[in-house]
């Protein structure tokens, strides 16, 4: 019997057809083994040593894999043709090498597709495992780890609030952060623009101005509105007469197929969909044997799929659609042993594949990939230009036609910023011709910001400066987002007060790290393994040597120093300069103090040098930018008409809140999400206060109902049970007999309690885009769930239910449901009592030296990213 090992159990279903009855397929279910998360799991004294430990929920697997290599006469590991695949394949040699249940006969064999033809092909022709990159795997895994175990320690002790930092997710991030800033620091720019609607032969066209007073205008010389209707009156009272025509033909040429990274960019353009979802899905596909493998940096395609797609153009076309000659594409790949084919369908006559998530993504792969093979589109760029009789002011219009469609007729690029000008279809015009007028617009404009870079835009940006690999984006960013460093709205990332703490943090004091030049030339060097061109310690040993030091000199600092330094380094940031003139250090509310950073538990702030006299706090994320001021101190309120406290609004770590009282004794109440806490005046902060309310007497129990806010939103309790209300307003206005009938229905679906039938959902989140199942966001005893009536999902404390999407619903449960059914935990057995004996009579005791105090544990060390 042979055995075969790949890492799915989909892939090893798929394998196990084409391989005849002397085959026997398991999957590892991924990687097997790692580090493990504890200081010394690699040795730098030792030649960067390193121990691995399994892991504990792959030990049934391991222990059938391990049963079945006993018996094999050869073990054929056919795990993924790239690096990673080729690391799961050396761990699990090495661990049956060391339970003794090698096989004599040990193969790699790697396939680009799981096909029939590729399978078998593989099979034909093993080889040994590939040394150089399972070196490029232990290199890159030790340095993840020296870099994780190494300087979170430091982020603990000097950072308060910080969680842990990796060797490229720390970059990405900056490059989140930095864009931030640019945004914060960017000041608009007025300027106009003055355009005339035209007409010739009955079809409108729009011409801008570009010529005022004899002299060319650029973008920006209309700077204000004086001098946008100087401009605009002087068109208005010209007679435009076309001075010159000018055509160009343009030809374009097909994109390549498809990479890692840019499938991963025109996923999120077109499809809306996350790198980490993109890449899901994208495996299944491979696994099913729709598409090549999904992790590579090669644009090629073999000759017999490029030759497959040139008769699948022909026959969907015609032959004008298809070149005389197949297009080549090259990689750009410094690593070509890591560049394999490009991502394309194994079949070009597949025109779908799957449904939902899967058809659109398989749709994206075909078309691009046949796209690659078209014919280059052909268009013409037409300028006409214009100008009065006084020849002072001029009028441009573009046009573009397309003359052939080529591949454009299958598929166009999608664009991260499209600020295409050159319009549409133009009529026809001749020299002299002079175009009727019909309109004059000025319009006004301003400069806008650089946009906050979304998954595809980084993605793009990552893959230009050599930032990491693409098969590493996805979990990058997953990283970013789990760690709540960064969040995303509307489909584009926002730096959080962690992350821009923790990046001001590194650029200080670990400057060399986070550069990208820096981070680029390491993965460079570490490609260079792969490629047998470098030796893994050497690499590991030039880092190390001055990277330890490092930490060991941040680590020796004083927190005050480190706060300090950060004061300084972020002081632009902190405290801009203010249009008037005046400190921007200087207290608002006592005047006489100086603002500087300081460290807490939670966190840094910003606070008064007068404290504990003046006690004005802002928050690190506002920064100098639009909010700086929003939050000065505790804000004076009024007077609690019944006890004659003194009630204020504040801004703590979870928000804004208003508080009763003082010290320990303090009442305390959140300001609720749907009232805005400029709206808080002294009226509702005493109601808020006040809660719970009691709405009444329940008639059929004689019980209390009372209306409060609770953790998940406001809601009415009784004698155990509960029911959810609308808003907070309706927590202060709901009376009795709408309570009474809000409280049976929810009783009758289960509302607040637990084990009380079926509950009402909070929302139809829709059909799962894959199993076409409903998904339902629910309110569970713990916080929010999603469910699709099989697999339930907390949410997240990084995902807002308010804005929820159905992919990322949908997504949450696939990954429930990959990880298979939750574990219950057993109890353990306890042993019966044995009948207590008589007593004798007590010895007397001897005299026992004192034990010494246990040592203190180090403390923990972070796992790398």
């Amino acid at each position: 019997m042979q055995l075969v090992i790949v890492e799915s159990p989909a892939k090893a279903k798929t394998i196990e057809k084409y391989l005849g009855s002397d085959f026997k397929v398991l999957a590892s279910y991924g990687h097997i083994r790692d580090l493990p998360p504890k200081d010394g799991s690699v040795d730098p004294d030792d030649g960067f040593a390193m121990t691995w430990q399994n892991y504990p929920d792959k030990a049934k697997q391991l222990k059938e894999i391990t049963a079945e290599s006993k018996k094999a006469t050869r073990l054929i590991l056919a795990t993924d043709p790239d690096r990673e695949g080729e690391a799961i394949s050396w761990h699990v040699q090495e661990v049956l090498r060391n339970k003794n249940a090698l096989p004599d006969k040990v193969d790699r064999v790697t396939f680009n597709a799981i096909t029939k033809a590729a399978v078998t092909e593989a099979m034909a022709h093993p080889r040994a495992l590939d040394e150089d990159l399972i070196d490029a795997y232990r290199a890159r895994r030790a340095l993840d780890y020296l870099v994780g175990f190494t300087l979170s320690p430091v982020l603990w002790r000097k950072l308060p609030g910080a969680k842990s930092a990796g060797r490229v997710q720390s970059v990405s991030l900056r490059l989140i952060v930095e864009r931030e800033r640019e945004i914060e620091a960017f000041r608009p720019q007025e300027y106009w623009s003055v355009t005339a609607q035209m007409e010739q032969g009955g079809q409108a066209f729009e011409a801008r101005l570009t010529v005022h007073d004899g002299k060319k205008v650029g973008k920006m010389d209309l700077a204000n509105e004086d001098q946008a209707m100087l401009a605009k009156t002087a068109v208005e009272n010209g007679l435009f007469t076309i001075e010159s025509i000018e055509t160009k033909p343009l030809t374009r040429n097909p994109p390549p197929p498809f990479t890692t990274s840019t499938l991963q960019q025109e996923a999120a353009r077109k499809l809306g969909y996350s790198a980490s979802h993109t890449m899901r899905v994208a495996q299944q596909l491979y696994e099913d044997g729709a598409i090549t493998y999904m992790r590579t940096d090669g644009v090629q395609m073999d000759g017999s799929a490029i030759s497959a797609a040139r008769k699948a153009i022909a026959d969907r076309y015609d032959a004008s659609y298809v070149p005389d000659s197949p297009r080549i594409y090259k990689t750009k790949a410094k690593n070509a042993q890591e560049a394999h084919e490009a991502i394309r369908p194994t079949s070009f006559t597949n025109r779908t594949v799957g449904s939902g998530d899967h058809a659109k993504l398989y749709d994206l792969v075909l078309k691009r990939a046949m796209a690659s093979q078209m014919a280059s589109a052909r268009l013409e760029r037409t300028t006409v230009e214009m100008l009065d009789g006084t020849g002072k002011t001029g009028l441009r219009a573009n046009g573009q036609v397309v003359k052939f469609p080529g591949f454009l007729a299958l598929y166009e690029e999608g664009r991260d910023d499209d600020n295409d000008e050159d319009g549409g279809l133009l009529p026809a015009m001749s020299k002299g011709d002079s175009p009727a007028k019909k309109a004059v617009n000025a319009i006004q404009h301003f400069t806008q910001p650089p946009p906050r870079y979304s998954e595809a835009s980084l993605v793009k940006k990552m893959e230009e400066l050599g930032i990491g690999r693409p098969s590493t984006y996805a979990s990058i960013i997953k990283t970013l987002k789990d760690r709540a460093y960064v969040r995303i709205e509307k489909n584009r990332f926002f730096a959080e007060e962690s992350g821009r703490l923790l990046t001001g943090f590194l650029e200080r004091f670990f400057d060399r790290y986070v550069a990208y030049d820096y981070t680029a030339g390491l993965e460079d060097e570490l490609d260079e393994v792969s490629g047998g061109r470098a030796q893994w310690q050497a690499i590991l040993e030039a880092f190390w040597h001055d990277f330890k030091p490092k930490t060991v000199e941040v680590m020796e600092k004083l927190p005050s120093e480190v706060t300090a330094e950060l004061d300084t380094f972020l002081g632009a940031y902190l405290f801009p300069e203010k249009e008037d003139g005046t400190d921007p250090r200087q207290c608002p509310r006592c005047s006489g103090g100086k603002l500087a950073l300081r460290g807490g538990r939670f966190g840094a702030f910003v606070a008064c040098s007068n404290y504990p006299e003046c006690k004005f706090t802002r928050r690190f994320a506002q920064g100098g930018g639009a909010n700086a001021d929003e939050d000065e101190g505790p804000q004076e309120l009024g007077v609690d008409p019944d006890s004659d406290e003194k009630i204020t609004k504040k801004v703590g770590r979870f928000g804004p809140y208003v508080e009763k009282g003082e010290g320990k004794e303090a009442k305390r109440s959140s300001i609720p999400k749907d009232i805005p806490p400029e709206d808080i005046g002294l009226e509702w902060a005493v109601k808020l206060l006040s809660l719970p309310r009691e709405v009444g007497i329940h008639p059929e129990t004689s019980e209390p109902v009372t209306a409060q806010i609770g953790r998940y939103g406001p809601y009415l309790s009784h004698n155990g049970s509960s029911a959810r209300l609308e808003n907070t307003l309706e927590v202060f206005e709901i009376g009795m007999n709408a309570a009474v009938a809000k409280l049976a229905d929810a009783a009758k679906s289960g509302g607040g309690g637990r084990g009380r039938g079926k509950m009402e959902p909070l929302k139809i989140m829709g059909n799962h885009p894959r199993t076409e199942t409903e998904i339902k966001l629910m309110d569970g005893r713990y916080g929010p769930y999603v469910t699709d009536g099989t697999t339930n999902v907390s949410l997240p404390k990084t995902l807002d239910k308010d804005q929820l999407t159905l992919e990322e619903a949908a997504q949450l449960i696939d990954d429930r449901a990959a990880k298979g059914p939750a574990k219950k935990r057993t109890k353990k057995a306890v042993p019966k009592k044995k009948p207590v004996a008589q007593k004798k009579p007590a010895a007397k005791k001897k005299s026992v030296a004192k034990k010494k105090p246990a040592a203190k544990k180090a403390p923990a060390k972070a796992k790398t990213k």
